[in-house]
């Protein structure tokens, strides 16, 4: 593959092939992230006093 290549963007000139694809990825991972603090939340309840120790729950 050739992540070098570049393409013309509107809004940010010439971008390479590499940045696209690897601000799909973390694009992905924001949603990935999301997701994860949505299912965390169903335990703050049943963690008990140990939720001061999961940055997860302090969101």
């Amino acid at each position: 593959m050739h992540l070098e290549l570049t393409g013309s963007h509107p809004a940010f000139g010439v971008v390479k092939l590499r940045e696209l694809l690897s601000t799909w990825v973390v694009h992905d991972l924001t949603h990935i992230a999301q997701i994860v603090r949505v299912m965390a939340e169903r335990y703050r309840a049943d963690v008990g006093p140990w939720k001061e120790y999961l940055g997860i729950l302090k969101k």
